[in-house]
């Protein structure tokens, strides 16, 4: 069967979560990948799920798809239990501007319903123990934030039962009323392709300011003492640090750009800096494994959602949390295939960047 309602391009985590959420209402539905499921960003990030955001859009969209997470285990079938594990985000601000914007995003958040707090170093040390309470001025905490240990296993979750065709979809063209995307025939496209998106849109005229970053995860060997149980982001410092379940250490240089093998020790170095000042029970943990991913990147680091043609829509352009709000992207991408139109489109649709109308999110990882 080559005709389908819905044609979804890209395996990922966006791409999938959509196409569920169309089959589930009814529709007829193929998702076109050229590698494979979670052959891109997907398939490297390290499952991380938070409502701590800077701007309500973001906080919205957060709200909604953890609603989704605490019950993945009865709305998905996956092979193994899936639970999201609570154990808590701590944003550490050294500086009083750092907290000063830690205290604004707190108080957005608690409008939009979101329970993050603001925390002073003790308290900061009694969430974190271990964590340096004179390195610094405060932080912000959110108990719910957490993490997946196996997100890979989520996003095969989304997979289980769906039409998942491997093609390379070098461009999309008209199709009648309707849409040919690669060797299948279709009402509508949702384009889901991560960084690949711009160039496949491109050749219909569209053009969409996505740009890949790069971005480098550190992870130690299991360890079976647990140094780290919360999230602790120190974006003065550009570091970051999480202890899985299965007692492996992820840290990250937040700024690591460029060539892995020029920057690996450099990396190495601000890991290690920013853990003896602020975490020194990490100080003499090592990290053997370097993981190279790839951020969809926006120039306001919020994603590009819903029609660009008739009968053609776009879910793409993450800045690194689509696996978090995959829910919602999917609920409300299903939306517009349907001719429904979601408030989130108002401002997060592609016209936003001519229009100059950027929301610009400031609580990045």
């Amino acid at each position: 069967m080559n005709g389908v309602e819905v044609a979804v391009v890209g395996a990922g985590i966006t791409g999938l979560a959509v196409a569920r959420e169309v089959r589930d209402r009814g529709r007829s539905v193929a998702v076109l990948e050229r590698d494979g499921i979670a052959a891109g960003a997907s398939g490297v990030q390290p499952g991380g799920v938070r409502q701590q955001w800077g701007t309500r859009i973001a906080c919205r969209l957060a709200r909604e798809s953890v609603a989704f997470w605490r019950e993945v285990d009865e709305r998905l079938a996956a092979r193994v239990p899936l639970a999201l594990r609570s154990g808590g985000y701590l944003f550490a601000a050294e500086g009083e501007a750092a907290l000063a914007g830690l205290e604004a995003n707190v108080a957005l958040q608690n409008e939009e319903g979101i329970r993050s707090r603001i925390v002073g170093p003790a308290e900061a040390a009694d969430l974190v123990p271990g964590l340096v309470a004179d390195a610094i001025a405060g932080g912000a905490w959110l108990g719910e934030d957490g993490y997946f240990d196996r997100p890979q296993a989520v996003v095969e979750a989304f997979a289980q039962g769906l039409d998942v065709r491997r093609a390379d979809v070098g461009d999309l063209r008209r199709d009648g009323s309707g849409w040919r995307a690669g060797p299948v025939t279709a009402d509508a496209v949702v384009v889901a392709a991560g960084v690949d998106t711009p160039a496949l849109l491109a050749t219909l005229g569209i053009e969409l300011p996505i740009e890949a970053e790069s971005r480098y995860l550190f992870f130690s060997d299991p360890i079976r003492e647990r140094l780290l149980e919360p999230l602790v982001v120190a974006a003065e410092r550009g570091f970051a640090a999480k202890q899985l379940a299965d007692g492996r250490v992820l840290a990250s240089d937040l700024s690591a750009r460029g060539d892995a093998e020029a920057g690996r020790e450099r990396w190495r170095a601000t890991i290690r800096a920013a853990s003896e000042s602020l975490l020194p029970q990490l100080e003499h943990v090592s990290y053997p494994l370097l993981v190279h991913g790839a951020y969809d990147v926006t120039p306001d680091h919020q994603p590009i959602l819903g029609p660009v043609d008739e009968g053609l829509f776009v879910a793409a352009g993450f800045s690194g949390h689509g696996f978090m709000i995959a829910p919602a992207v999917a609920r409300i991408t299903a939306d517009a295939v349907e001719g429904r139109h979601d408030p989130a489109l108002d401002l997060l649709g592609a016209g936003r960047f001519a229009a100059g109308r950027l929301v610009s999110e400031s609580q990045l990882v």
